[in-house]
């Protein structure tokens, strides 16, 4: 049976060490000031080359990710900061952008590009495309069902597939999300997200006014729960009735600073996305001829990518070997996740998350699609003045 590669994170030569050692066949490092991960990057010049050099030793492969959605600013230097480290010899470019990819396919045809998950690679139609215009690699978006994924490998069996298996989901497509740069400033298309999807919030009902503003209904401390909607779905894409609630957030750490939330048909619009674990898929994926797969997590410590490495590699193993999938394999991980994992991952959607919204005295937990674009986003996170 194919066996399909093992890829690791690797935000420090440390982390990059850790997971070589137990079993990844290759790992991902950012380029300074173009990949999605500015934050926690070990990885300078210096350490790139260090990292190239020693994967290359031991038989493994590094890939440089250089995939933010570059401004007009940055493509005035990016030919000139990323000709040394292709000289370095890395084995791919993980890319999105497609003006930086021309840029590249014009200046160093030989260097081998992988499409990154950021591009939103939902079909095959598109992956043929890329292909076509020299991209050796498609990692497709993680909002694709196993089916779809297997369709893609049946139309493309000439490109490389990737596949994420393990770690953070975001609540958007594939990273394209606007909240970090709405609530704070900081772009998570430029590698800076903040990630405020995943802060703490605490929910205060809430009215609108006669001049058309959100305000506390009353005092938070004398609340009563939100009264729970009805558990039959009506025929929409999310849980409970239609209603005119409207709830005011505010984070753990920015008390005064207040934000509405509505709820309609769909779902209360507010979400910390559960994290991806699609390690009882590893032999259906490797079935299907999926070239590689990829763990999340360049911000995460040397220890989870030691451990996601040494799960995944005995699960690719025992998959190839023909044996059945070993559940402690799941137990591992769950002791690993920061936040919890879906108990169905990648048999419906990838999507499929669950929200929870706190109010003074309740918990409610409820299931829905979730936001699946930019301007969503942005109609949904009205901040109150």
């Amino acid at each position: 049976m194919f066996t399909p590669e093992l890829l690791s994170p690797a935000g420090s030569l440390k982390n990059m060490r850790y997971a070589f050692a137990y079993g990844a066949d290759a790992v991902y490092a950012g380029q300074p000031r173009y990949s999605l991960r500015v934050r926690n990057n070990e990885f300078n010049l210096e350490n790139l080359k260090i990292g190239i050099d020693e994967a290359h030793a031991l038989g493994k492969k590094l890939y440089v990710v250089c995939n933010i959605q570059p401004h007009n600013s940055k493509l005035k230097t990016f030919i000139r900061d990323l000709k040394p480290i292709v000289e370095m010899g890395p084995d791919a470019l993980i890319m999105s952008d497609p003006g930086l990819i021309m840029m590249v396919r014009e200046n160093f045809p030989e260097m081998p590009i992988h499409l990154s998950v950021q591009a939103n690679a939902v079909n095959w139609a598109t992956v043929k495309f890329w292909a076509a215009n020299g991209v050796e690699r498609v990692i497709v978006s993680r909002e694709l069902s196993l089916e779809e994924i297997e369709e893609i490998r049946e139309h493309c069996p000439d490109t490389e597939i990737e596949v994420f298996v393990h770690g953070a989901l975001c609540m958007a497509y594939s990273g394209r999300c606007l909240l970090s740069g709405y609530i704070n400033k900081r772009d998570p298309n430029q590698g800076t997200c903040t990630n405020a999807c995943r802060w703490e919030y605490k929910v205060e009902k809430a009215t609108e006014n006669d001049a058309g503003q959100i305000v506390e209904e009353f005092d938070p401390s004398q609340a009563q729960a939100i009264e729970v909607q009805d558990e039959r779905p009506d025929n929409t894409i999310g849980l409970g009735k239609p209603t005119d609630d409207v709830v005011l957030l505010s984070e753990a750490h920015r008390p005064e600073e207040k934000m509405a939330a509505f709820e309609d048909e769909h779902g209360t619009y507010i979400m910390n996305s559960k994290d991806l674990r699609a390690i009882q898929h590893v032999e259906r994926l490797t079935k299907m001829g999926v070239h590689s797969l990829k763990i999340e997590g360049r911000t995460k410590s040397f220890y989870y990518c030691a451990r996601t490495a040494q799960v995944y590699r005995k699960a690719i193993d025992d998959a190839v070997a023909g044996k059945p999938f070993d559940p402690s394999l799941m137990s591992t991980l769950e002791s690993l996740a920061h936040r919890a994992t879906p108990k169905v991952s990648y048999v419906v959607t990838l999507m499929t998350r669950t929200r929870t919204t706190t109010t003074a005295t309740q918990s409610l937990t409820r299931s829905s699609l979730w936001v699946n674009s930019p301007e969503n986003a942005v109609a949904i996170w009205l901040k109150s003045k």
